[in-house]
């Protein structure tokens, strides 16, 4: 039995330890515009019979409503559970920084074509005058903005706009964002960018302020949605888990230790 007990405590430990982890990369990105913390989800790992009852009135029978002992085997983290709550936003001053209040993501090309989705809206403009994000990675719009540009003006609803030399505004595009009916099933890629899986649905994309969707706010970065406190308290509990999964390795070495006097 001291056998079972310490693979099952050490599985604990391993869950645990993974949610240690889990923990410190969130409060890593605690200044990262836009990340969105996640939690660990664990799952309870399969149970072994020990014995089975015989009901009375049919001794010989053993039927699957029959009282069992079961004993499981531990549990496991099996996937993480992303928090999409909106982040607060911050005010840069920043012309090109655009934050998204409400639902909704901005859409940007990947090197191989696709489109990556991202809440971080910190762009700027390359060589050219496309808008990009600090990757490098440019809207899905491909809005370019003239180098004789005065001045760029982003509407709540995504239109982009500069005033030129002769006090004239000029349209220069439409930014759209993407939503999603299951947004924790996307998937992260880093840099701040997230895909589409089978498990978020497809992506429905439309102006921002459209019914569903969120607006843009020109001038503004979406902070990080992790709550340090919060963070902590959860480390604090996974440490008192990982530590009372130890004690649990010790007791079951002591009993093994126990059982071996016995047999001297």
């Amino acid at each position: 039995m001291p056998f079972r007990a310490l693979s099952t405590a050490a599985l604990g430990m391993s869950a645990q330890q993974k949610s240690v982890d889990n923990i410190a990369n969130n409060l890593a990105n605690v200044g990262t515009t836009g990340y969105k913390r996640s939690t660990i989800a664990f799952q309870d790992l399969f149970y072994e019979d020990i014995s089975v009852s015989k009901p009375g009135g049919a001794a010989n029978r053993i039927s699957e409503d029959s009282p069992r002992l079961q004993i499981g085997h531990g549990s496991q983290a099996v996937s993480t559970i992303r928090n999409f709550m909106q982040g607060s936003m911050s005010e840069t001053g920043n012309p090109l920084d655009m934050g998204i209040s409400g639902n909704g993501f901005f859409r940007v090309e990947m090197p191989d074509g696709s489109i990556g989705y991202t809440r971080d809206g910190n762009f700027s403009r390359d060589s050219s005058g496309m808008l990009i994000n600090n990757s490098g990675l440019p809207l899905a719009e491909q809005i370019e903005v003239p180098m004789e540009a005065q001045a760029i003006e982003v509407s709540q609803n995504g239109t982009v706009t500069a005033l030129m030399g002769d006090n004239q505004k000029v349209e220069l595009g439409q930014i759209e964002i993407a939503r999603f009916s299951n947004p924790a099933g996307l998937q992260a890629k880093g840099g701040n960018i997230y895909k589409e899986t089978e498990a978020s649905g497809m992506a429905f994309v439309d102006r921002p302020g459209s019914e569903g969707f969120g607006v843009v706010r020109q001038g503004y970065l979406e902070s990080s949605n992790v709550d340090v406190v919060q963070e902590m308290v959860q480390l604090i509990e996974a440490q008192r888990a990982y530590e009372t999964n130890s004690k649990m390795v010790k007791s079951a070495e002591d009993m093994m230790s126990v059982t071996n006097s016995i047999k001297r």
